[in-house]
């Protein structure tokens, strides 16, 4: 299959029903930003979801590549992370126009073994028509994991409550299959990864349930607007491995640093906050 990068431009309403999906997820009592309020940093990942049609989705989930991302022959997707500028607020209830193109492709061969990484740009504009946000998102496409004959069963979840929890001066992030599947549902986000057990643990070879890339960044940039920090002007932010369903972890402030820190101490996402 011949494939080339090109722009693809939309004119989309920021609407207010995932917006307050979003908010309803968070349940932090700051209540979803109603018509005319500013979107916060990252919201833009709900408040404009693409659905693909269901004849356009792959065995994973994903739309086939090949059309707007590369050919890419490897079967497993991980959200890396990238930076967001914010030039100009978006409103709730406006209409931007979105302007999205593949920027760069770059195989390389890591510890794990080979890997592809897609970087996308992106620009929303604002009613006007000029940059409101300007983004570059990083994707990474690895081989598939060795699966192993003795599948783990599904573990019996609790309910997480509230997404995000505050006490002994430090954030606590919980999740359940129920929350993961409405961010899911949130973000027009269909890959099995996050909802079906036995394609996650079966085929792509995890221990469990995989929580979103962006959810993990919109929780951990969600705790700077809960401390009512200064305005944000950009943000980078980075995935270094998952977190998987039902697994508690906690968030660390170090400056302009938020890091979301698994149970086995490591790392997972890591945001800085450049703020005005």
């Amino acid at each position: 299959m011949s494939w080339a990068p090109h722009t693809v431009v939309t004119d989309e309403l920021i609407d207010p029903a995932p917006v307050a999906a979003l908010s309803a997820l968070f349940d932090d009592g700051l209540g979803a930003p109603a018509l005319g309020d500013e979107l916060p940093p990252l919201w833009h990942w709900a408040a404009l979801p693409r659905w693909a049609s269901s004849s356009e989705l792959s065995i994973d989930g994903h739309p086939f590549r090949g059309t707007f991302l590369p050919p890419v022959d490897l079967p497993r997707r991980m959200f890396a992370g990238g930076r967001v500028e914010f030039v100009r607020p978006l409103q709730v209830g406006d209409i931007t126009r979105r302007e999205s193109r593949v920027a760069e492709v770059t195989e390389k061969n890591g510890r794990s073994g080979r890997l592809v990484l897609v970087t996308v740009e992106t620009v929303l504009h604002d009613s006007a028509g000029d940059p409101a946000v300007v983004e570059r998102q990083n994707l990474i496409y690895r081989d598939a994991a060795t699966v192993s004959d003795q599948r783990p069963d599904p573990p019996d979840f609790v309910p997480a409550g509230p997404l995000l929890t505050w006490a002994d001066d430090a954030w606590t992030f919980r999740t359940d299959p129920t929350l993961l599947m409405r961010f899911s549902a949130a973000t027009a986000n269909a890959h099995r990864i996050h909802y079906d057990w036995p394609y996650a643990t079966g085929v792509e070879g995890y221990p469990g349930l995989v929580v979103h890339g962006p959810l993990m960044s919109l929780a951990v940039a969600q705790t700077h607007r809960l401390a009512d920090g200064p305005t944000v002007s950009a943000i980078e932010h980075r995935n270094g491995a998952p977190l998987f369903c039902g697994q508690d972890a906690t968030i660390v402030v170090d400056e302009s640093t938020r890091t979301l820190i698994g149970p086995d101490g490591r790392p997972r996402t890591t945001i800085t906050f450049i703020t005005r």
